[in-house]
């Protein structure tokens, strides 16, 4: 699975479109930065409500690739503007993270046994 597949498959809003063809192999969701940088893979994507640039500069750190804001979440100019930055995909969506966690891990478990 690959970042562009967060809009082409899920449908996904696509705010800010860096990395699209790096790979997506895990998913964390959480709304404390300090957890997701304890916890979070490289190659991974973070699912969360917060929206600002913090989320950001985190996921730099952690070497995610993409974020995904849930239940439509407005996003700020300048968290678009640190992720193109930071080549790091920013996407939009109205589902919940539980409802985008699901369909991550069902997608990624479908691509590690060669069906995606």
């Amino acid at each position: 699975m690959k970042v562009s597949d967060l809009a082409t498959v899920f449908g996904f809003e696509e705010l800010c479109a860096a990395s699209a063809e790096q790979p997506v192999r895990a998913g964390y969701t959480s709304d404390l930065l300090s957890d997701v940088m304890a916890k979070a893979k490289d190659d991974s994507v973070l699912i969360t409500i917060q929206a600002h640039k913090n989320s950001v500069a985190v996921a730099t750190l952690v070497g995610i690739r993409a974020i995904v804001i849930c239940n439509s979440r407005p996003v700020p100019d300048d968290m678009k503007d640190a992720a193109k930055s930071e080549g790091i995909a920013i996407y939009r969506t109205d589902l919940s993270q539980f409802e985008v966690s699901g369909l991550l891990y069902t997608a990624l478990k479908e691509a590690s046994e060669g069906n995606f």
